[in-house]
């Protein structure tokens, strides 16, 4: 249990600092993620290409399994030199992804209003908030890609958080054990 709750401590602090720079520094935070895409999609083009060529006597189709882990390498190698693309790509992406989600609400929202709910308003000003973040993210990618970095460090500085919530369980688990 002491190494447990040493790896909850020390990956907790490791966590909200990694999220407190996700939010200072938001333009290498989106470069950074959209690189790992980069080094992921070439991973698994990789992994695949291996097994394709591996498997090729015993599997039929194997043409296409080289293929596609060929066209996966080639896109991995394209990200990791774009960045920049990948990393407005993800913006761009995000701000739709808030738009539409936010339309969503807003329209479900006149559906709880049918149904008799009393927070049907409160909905419908959350989706109208989302549509126009939305809008105003497509119409700055800039900007939604600073969001989104900021996004990123808040969830991982939460996660650290829960890392610590988790150390405390612990302990108080071991003292309800002690007193038994």
């Amino acid at each position: 249990m002491k190494k447990t709750k040493i790896w909850l401590a020390v990956t907790g602090v490791l966590l909200v600092i990694l999220g407190i720079l996700c939010i200072v520094y938001p333009t290498a935070t989106l470069f950074t993620l959209a690189w790992m895409i980069g080094l992921f999609t070439l991973c698994t083009g990789i992994s695949k290409f291996i097994f394709a060529i591996q498997t090729s006597d015993m599997l039929p189709n194997s043409g296409v399994r080289i293929l596609s882990g060929l066209l996966q390498i080639l896109i991995g190698i394209l990200f990791l030199c774009n960045t920049f693309f990948v990393g407005l790509s993800l913006a761009i992406v995000f701000a739709m992804w808030v738009l539409f989600e936010s339309v969503l609400i807003a329209v479900q929202s006149f559906d709880y209003k049918k149904v008799g709910y009393n927070g049907w308003w409160t909905m419908l000003l959350f989706g109208i908030a989302g549509v126009i973040l939305g809008i105003a993210g497509l119409y700055n990618p800039d900007l939604s890609a600073d969001w989104l970095s900021i996004l990123i460090g808040i969830a991982i500085i939460i996660i650290g958080i829960a890392h610590f919530f988790g150390y405390a369980g612990i302990k108080k688990f071991e003292k309800d054990v002690e007193n038994m």
